[in-house]
């Protein structure tokens, strides 16, 4: 771990991101990407000095309360927050001063601020995001080691459901010729209904390589997955898009039972509800 002097907090488009860097070990992480200009590694994580000092001064300029995320490119919740708190401070700021907030994690550790949550919700809309990438409890533990496993992330979907607050599911990436079948999508979307998912956000069936993520990903693949290395090279190439041939099935299966049970679909139709901001009781002044 090392601070960096940062200052801001929050992009133009409100996104926040607190800690630089990740440890749960995903070996598919577009993070990892050189495009990003780490200059340190990956697991050596970058928290951002003085973080929540900057973003309270931020969230004090607003003119009018928003949608806060955060969570798109480092985990709010790795071990380290344990310990530091950022990610709860953040919540209290978010909560004290009005803003809603989005977050993504792949972290039953997000249960621990399931108060905060609970009170921004009943004022405004706190959605907690779930990514989800393999119904199979094993393969989770090859491919995301040092994550809750992938019944963790479900039981945090179902606390969610039971205290109100709406969710997301990310169905990403799918790994081909690894996880692009028909049982590991209905899996996932069984629990979807059951757990009453508001939207999944879903790309296509397949991921992305550049460079950085893929090298690291082809080491994986050479461990764990022996052959299949030589079977993305044959097929992709160095393509960034890295598509499953089930993909029309898989989208077709995801389509339609997404469309039977309600459940929002559509990148750009989900990320327009995480983004709109709900007042629901307005008690407070967010300039107070």
């Amino acid at each position: 771990m090392h601070e960096t002097e940062y200052k801001t907090i929050l992009s133009p488009m409100n996104h926040m991101n607190l800690y630089r860097g990740c440890t749960h070990g995903c070996i598919y992480c577009d993070s990892r990407s050189t495009c990003y200009q780490m200059d340190h590694d990956f697991e050596e994580i970058e928290v951002k000095k003085d973080a929540l000092t900057i973003l309270e001064a931020q969230l004090r300029r607003k003119r009018k309360p928003c949608m806060i995320s955060t969570g798109a490119m480092c985990d709010p919740y790795i071990p380290l927050e344990l310990d530091l708190q950022l990610t709860r401070g953040s919540l209290e700021l978010i909560e004290h001063y009005g803003f809603g907030v989005a977050i993504q994690t792949k972290s039953n550790r997000i249960l621990r601020d399931l108060d905060l949550l609970k009170r921004i919700n009943a004022r405004t809309k706190a959605v907690v995001q779930i990514t989800l990438t393999t119904h199979d409890e094993a393969l989770c533990r090859v491919i995301e080691p040092h994550v809750s496993t992938t019944s963790e992330r479900i039981s945090v979907l179902e606390t969610m459901r039971d205290e109100g607050i709406p969710t997301v599911v990310w169905l990403s990436p799918i790994l081909p010729l690894i996880n692009d079948t028909d049982e590991n999508l209905r899996g996932f979307l069984d629990a979807c209904i059951r757990t009453r998912v508001h939207g999944i956000i879903n790309f296509g069936f397949g991921l992305t390589l550049r460079d950085g993520n893929r090298d690291y990903f082809y080491q994986q693949l050479d461990q764990h997955f022996p052959g299949v290395k030589d079977q993305y090279i044959h097929r992709f190439g160095n393509a960034y898009e890295c598509r499953s041939p089930n993909h029309a099935r898989l989208m077709s299966i995801f389509n339609s039972v997404c469309s039977e049970n309600s459940i929002l679909t559509g990148p750009d139709t989900v990320f327009a509800y995480l983004k709109t901001f709900e007042e629901k009781n307005r008690q407070l002044s967010f300039l107070t």
